[in-house]
């Protein structure tokens, strides 16, 4: 059981799956909906299924490039402690769990947007990764998706308020896999995945696009409130997120280092699940 759930991603799983329900919390109080219990643990199953299948998937197309990173090295597949056979038949059957009990149990909007997810994760960015430092913002897409599902898995519909929360998280995601891939250049060289955005790697001028994409937080960040259905208080918790984020970001540009790179990676790790936790406690329902 231990290997297959390295090829789910357990930790990387859930914290997708997080955003997914605190949206779907969130819809129910924006629409003076009764929180259903049972549908909201339909959305984490599913989601979750979903999910983890994207991981096995991509750890099942990139075995021979895992072996050539110290990073992925020991997971289950450059190992071979998991046949290709039993590998895809469970990184199949995972995905189609999820993708029907989204279907069923939530509504056909649901299982569409995390096929959608699925098929985006592993048909264009894994490919990608060896082609183009675009590869992250086209990774964006289905990693965004959560917050989308959550609020379509509760009205059935992708409402402005879903999108709003779809582009937050799409925007986070840059300098969050911008900072990983900071720390981890040099092993995703030997691979030969170009990850930062800039051609001359740890540079000045990954570093300021990294900045720049860091400060669009801000802004985008205060769109629930502007909108009007967040209030004060968390638009006020956003934006000291977001300065501090940025903080990171300029402390990343002056430095170039490694520590600073994690640093960042820490601040993203913080940002997300503490506004999406101030947004859903201070969502505003409808009148």
């Amino acid at each position: 059981m231990k290997r297959y759930s390295q090829l789910l991603k357990l930790r990387l799983s859930w914290l997708v799956v997080f955003s997914a329900v605190i949206t779907y919390l969130m819809a129910d109080m924006r629409t003076n909906t009764p929180h259903d219990w049972w549908r909201v643990l339909m959305l984490t199953i599913g989601g979750f299924m979903v999910t983890g299948s994207s991981n096995a998937f991509n750890q099942i197309i990139e075995r021979n490039l895992d072996r050539m990173m110290s990073r992925t090295e020991k997971r289950p597949m450059p190992l071979r402690e998991i046949s290709m056979p039993a590998a895809l038949t469970f990184a199949t059957l995972t995905s189609l769990g999820g993708i029907v009990i989204l279907w069923v149990f939530l509504n056909p909007l649901s299982g569409i947007l995390g096929l959608v997810a699925l098929l985006l994760y592993v048909l264009v960015y894994t490919p990608m990764k060896r082609i183009s430092p675009f590869a992250v913002f086209m990774g964006a897409f289905p990693g965004a998706v959560p917050p989308l599902l959550g609020w379509a898995a509760s009205t059935g519909a992708m409402d402005f308020e879903g999108w709003v929360l779809f582009a937050i998280q799409f925007l986070w995601q840059l300098p969050h896999f911008w900072a990983l891939a900071w720390m981890l250049h040099d092993d995703y060289l030997k691979a030969g995945f170009w990850m930062l955005p800039a051609a001359d790697g740890r540079s000045k001028t990954s570093a300021l696009q990294i900045m720049i994409y860091t400060a669009g937080i801000i802004p985008v960040g205060l769109l629930p409130y502007l909108f009007g259905f967040a209030g004060v208080v968390s638009a006020v918790i956003v934006t000291l997120c977001g300065i501090y984020f940025l903080f990171r970001s300029v402390k990343l540009h002056k430095s170039l280092s490694v520590q600073d790179g994690k640093q960042l990676l820490f601040a993203s790790l913080i940002y997300l699940p503490v506004v999406q936790l101030a947004l859903m406690f201070d969502t505003i329902p409808l009148q």
